[in-house]
Formats: C-alpha cells, structure tokens, sequence
C-alpha cells in the first residue's frame, strides 16, 4: 500500500499542477514573443509567414511504454513535427502540445516526457510555446509545430521533374531495425543492437539539410515518416513522374552497423528495412541535376517520365506504413 502511495501521479497534481509543472520546465526561445499562460501563445513570424505541421501519436499505435521511456517519447513526438517543418525548408521555431494523460501515470514519467522535448527542441533552438492536458486511458499527444521560411520559398512536393535527381539526407532503416528487434523480443546486448533500438525510440532527423535543401534550389521535399517508397510516392503523385531508384546506392545506408546487427540477428534484408521502414525522419529531396550535393545528401535515384516510384531490378513488397492497415 505504501508503494502505491509514496508513487506521486498526475492525478495527484490535478489540471492545473500538471501544466505548471510542465511550463516550469519549458524554456522559451526567441521566437516566442507571448508564451504559456494565456489563451493563445504568440509567435514572431519574420518572414510573414509561417509554415505549420501536425502530428498525433497514441500510446499502443506509435510508442509502448515498456518499450520506450518518457524521455524517449518527447524527444520522438517533437522530432518528427520539427523535420516536417524542416521539409518545407523552414526553421522550425516552436511547438504547442496537447496531452491525453491516465490520471495514475506518475509524475517522474511526465518529467522525463518534458525533458525530451524540451531537449529535442534546443536542438533546432524552438520551444514548446504552449498546449493542453486533459484525462484519457491512454498517453496521447497532438503536437504541431511552425517554422519560419526565412524569405525562401516552401519547398513542395510537386516541383520535381523528369531529369532531376533523388537525394537523401539522415539515416534509413534504424527505426524498423530497432522496431524489429523490439517486435521479436530479442536480447539486446551488442553496441549495434543497442543502436538500433536507440533509433526506434529516439530518431535524428537532419534538421539543417532541410534549410540548405531549399537554398541549393531543391524542386521537392518531404520527411521520410512512413517509408521512403511511401513517401517517394507522394513527390510522384504530385508531381506527374516516375521516380526510379539504384538499389546499388543504397549502401551506405544497408551497411550501417545498427541495420546490419539487426539484419543478421534476425535473418532480414537490410534494404527491406531501408526502402520501406519509417520513423528515421530523414530527408528526401529532388534537385536539378546541375545542382553540386554536399556530402550531407546521398543520390538515390533520378526523375523521370511516368508515374510510380520503382526500384531497379528488384519486384516491391511492402512499400511502408499505413496507419490504418
């Protein structure tokens, strides 16, 4: 009885004892002109504009609690809002949250929850501006984020055309290795495996690659959420083409030691990983073929006339995630 007791939880703070606890530990960064406190929070837009995404995760569907710690959660939940921002070529400046919170979730879980994303955030220098709480069975978060275009363009997914070419900056396969390795409960105990399921729980999007994507003159961009076939296929919906992709260039990513620890744990295809898991957050974008790649992009493939994304020389199974399937 007494453990039950001496375990404090956000049913024991109430509403309000939550969102101060939460706030008390946000700071704010300079783009924030009016923060939490208010009925709206207020937000410096430079530019004029403002480039804003949205993102729900449910507990059971996107994360487990036995699988993942606080910490963990907030710095997934802010990353992959920020990288969609990213995606557009925008800085991203700040984030507002609502949380669905079991009354007997304990406290030191929503700390660490905060500290995730307060520390995912300082990473692209943003801030949670603001947000909501309410009672729910399960953890649920709703975030959004926004981001200032600087003057550029929003780089769509809609520019591409035939003779570009198809690059991606980040990492590809981390997340469904670890994913996998979590599914099958096997004993994580080499630094590889370790990684792998360190990128399950907490991706790392390449946040700078977005703005200098826009600057390099990229014609079309997206964050890899749901598989790079799956989002792959959005640019050519959008954009009226083909996009045809060299399995060979994906080396880099098929050879990483996280993939290839899961890989050969599991008897699984690294490039099945690669082409078809999300929650990397990686960056894919389509540029001229004039355009000169820093070493932060890795050329995939080429546009052309058509529709689909294809790979060459290998038949597609799965393509990626679909959240209701």
């Amino acid at each position: 009885m007494c453990v039950r007791r001496c375990v404090i939880t956000v049913g024991d703070l109430g509403e309000f004892g939550v969102v101060n606890r939460i706030t008390a530990q946000l700071p704010q960064g300079a783009a924030v002109m009016l923060g939490p406190g208010d009925d709206a929070a207020v937000i410096g837009a430079p530019d004029g504009r403002v480039a804003v995404s949205t993102d729900l995760l449910v507990e059971g569907r996107h994360f487990r609690r036995d699988w993942s710690r606080g910490y963990d959660v907030g710095r997934k939940a802010a990353a992959q809002n920020l990288a969609d921002v990213a995606a557009m070529g925008a800085r991203p400046t700040s984030l507002v949250v609502g949380l669905g919170l079991p009354a007997d979730l304990p406290v030191s879980w929503l700390d660490e929850l905060t500290a995730g994303f307060a520390d995912e955030c300082g990473v692209v220098g943003a801030s949670v501006a603001g947000g909501d709480v309410t009672r729910c069975d399960l953890v649920v978060l709703g975030v959004t984020a926004l981001g200032d275009l600087g003057g550029r363009a929003p780089v769509l997914r809609s520019g591409a055309r035939p003779g570009h070419v198809v690059a991606v900056a980040g990492r590809l396969g981390h997340a469904a290795a670890g994913w996998a390795l979590l599914e099958a409960g096997v004993s994580v105990d080499t630094p590889g495996l370790r990684a792998a399921v360190a990128g399950h729980r907490r991706p790392c999007p390449p946040y700078a690659s977005g703005v200098e994507a826009a600057e390099l003159g990229a014609s079309a961009m997206l964050d890899v959420s749901d598989g790079l076939l799956q989002d792959l296929g959005h640019v050519a919906r959008a954009s009226g083409v083909r996009i045809e992709l060299d399995p060979a260039a994906f080396t880099v990513f098929t050879t990483a030691e996280p993939v290839v620890a899961a890989a050969k744990e599991l008897g699984a295809d690294p490039l099945e990983w690669v082409l078809s898991g999300g929650e990397d957050h990686a960056l894919a974008a389509v540029f001229p073929a004039e355009v000169s790649l820093p070493e932060s992009w890795q050329v995939v493939g080429r546009v052309a006339e058509g529709s689909d994304v294809v790979v060459r020389g290998r038949a597609i199974g799965h393509r990626g995630w679909d959240h209701f399937r």
